[in-house]
């Protein structure tokens, strides 16, 4: 069996796309790395495609696991980051200055 995958297989991955650009776009939007030959027809490493068409990672690591959330202290804070950069402008400006 050939390390990669045949052109019958691409095709049949890829239906009805024909066009060798078409079907590297598709290829790689389901997540495989997709190389290309001189002719521009793609090339997948099998055991890369088995394991990304099967739900694991191109890493081998289940997919099943699931990625922490993001808590709200975790997030940006937006308000701060515009004042911030609104201070850095002023250089000290932001002080009001007493009437003589």
């Amino acid at each position: 069996m050939s390390p990669f995958l045949s052109d019958a297989e691409i095709a049949e991955l890829c239906a009805p796309l024909t066009q060798a650009a078409a079907q590297v776009r598709h290829l790689r939007g389901l997540g495989l790395t997709v190389s290309t030959k001189p002719n521009g027809r793609p090339v997948v490493i099998r055991s890369h495609a088995e394991r990304v068409l099967s739900g694991m990672s191109a890493s081998g690591a289940s997919s099943a696991v699931e990625k922490p959330e993001v808590t709200p202290a975790q997030k940006p804070d937006r308000q701060a980051l515009i004042l911030r950069f609104q201070g850095a402008r002023s250089h000290g400006s932001t002080q009001k200055k007493q009437p003589a």
